[in-house]
């Protein structure tokens, strides 16, 4: 099983129902979103997704879940005659960015975790699988807190 970060921007791609979706997550409901991906050749579903969000701050993962689908190729939305590849992810937790602590990049650039690269340019990179267990731990122990 593999594990990417997929990156959302507000600012340039923005999630009409990301209220909404934060809500129905906490309340158990399945949501889903298609997400950009770069690593659309070594990603399958059951892979694990961890959900960052760049740009303005707060800066940081949000949100986790699982991919559900094979990539699949889709119109760009913002240029013409491009075409994107793209994962569904369902989602297992996320967080409102505006209203909620987040697991912020001054947190991931501490210890073995500061070798990866938490802010990329490009959306469904590969998370270095020496660090998968300890960003699994960190992750939980800061939902927990």
């Amino acid at each position: 099983m593999g594990t990417f970060l997929f990156s959302w921007n507000p600012t340039k791609w923005p999630w009409k129902t990301y209220g909404q979706s934060v809500v129905e997550v906490s309340k158990g409901a399945t949501v889903t979103k298609n997400m950009r991906c770069i690593s659309y050749k070594n990603i399958k579903p059951g892979d694990r997704a961890f959900l960052t969000k760049v740009g303005t701050p707060p800066r940081g993962i949000i949100g986790s879940g699982t991919v559900t689908t094979l990539p699949f190729e889709s119109p760009h939305k913002h240029a013409a005659n491009k075409i994107v590849n793209l994962v569904t992810i369902q989602f297992d937790i996320l967080l409102d960015a505006y209203k909620q602590p987040i697991l912020t990049n001054d947190i991931l650039k501490l210890g073995n975790l500061a070798a990866q690269n938490w802010s990329p340019q490009s959306s469904g990179i590969s998370i270095r699988p020496a660090l998968v267990g300890e960003l699994e731990a960190v992750w939980e122990d800061f939902l927990i807190n």
